[in-house]
């Protein structure tokens, strides 16, 4: 019933854990102190404000996913990848959620 309503709202569910195995990247975007408090193994700390300077180093043909502590952030991570010719970025929400996310797959 929820996926029919999700449908009908045209949202979309993702399938974050497939996206991993096809060689998605996971870019954490906290800060340096919030990354090493706890994180998703395999994960990248790039905070959200130093993003910028590292966008050259990121592969723009591999799928990126964002997070961070809430999801504020790893959505303005996303929208900065896009304005950046990145093509395939989720906005992975809080790291907590999306570490739920893959390890249910």
């Amino acid at each position: 019933m929820i996926e029919k309503i999700k449908s009908l709202l045209g949202i979309k569910t993702i399938d974050y854990a497939a996206l991993i195995k096809s060689g998605a990247e996971i870019i954490d975007v906290r800060s340096k102190g919030e990354y090493a408090g706890g994180h998703i193994t395999g994960s990248k700390n790039i905070p959200v404000n130093t993003l910028a300077n590292h966008i050259s180093k990121l592969n723009k043909n591999k799928p990126i996913i964002t997070c961070c502590a809430s999801g504020a952030r790893s959505g303005m991570a996303k929208s900065m990848l896009q304005n950046n010719g990145f093509k395939q970025v989720y906005n992975g929400g809080s790291w907590h959620s999306l570490q739920n996310k893959i390890s249910k797959k």
